[in-house]
């Protein structure tokens, strides 16, 4: 036998578990597309450290002083590289002039987040690459 006032809870309870399982589902997606962003931010970042550190400086070079990175050419060169993935970030030069750093910033555009006022993630990467030079070779 069912009671009276029992009558109609399950009306109240399925807007409540859908609202739930909406939410998770927004997290799941937004959090995802985070990640995905951080691992493109990443990537990029070392790719525009490996296109800068091919910019060694001649004049050192030739002269034989030193196999090391311009600076600006590498700086110019790693920026180009963010500008082409529309993204923005530092870099930096290593005080031997061997390794050049890139870090990368932006930010993932939520779908589900903004709902509940989180309209942007955080997008960080970081990149390095160090010249190597084996002489004879």
């Amino acid at each position: 036998m069912r009671r009276r006032h029992d009558r109609g809870s399950v009306e109240i309870a399925m807007p409540i578990i859908a609202l739930t399982l909406f939410v998770i589902l927004g997290l799941v997606l937004d959090g995802g597309g985070a990640l995905n962003a951080n691992s493109r931010a990443a990537y990029v970042a070392q790719e525009a450290a490996r296109a800068g550190a091919q910019r060694i400086d001649p004049g050192a070079a030739i002269t034989g002083e030193a196999i090391v990175v311009d600076p600006d050419a590498a700086t110019a060169a790693a920026q180009d590289y963010l500008a082409a993935h529309d993204l923005e970030g530092t870099t930096s030069v290593s005080a031997d002039g061997k390794t050049l750093f890139v870090q990368v910033t932006g930010t993932y555009d939520t779908t589900f987040a903004s709902l509940i006022g989180y309209d942007t993630l955080p997008v960080t990467g970081e990149g390095q690459a160090t010249l190597l030079h084996q002489p004879g070779g």
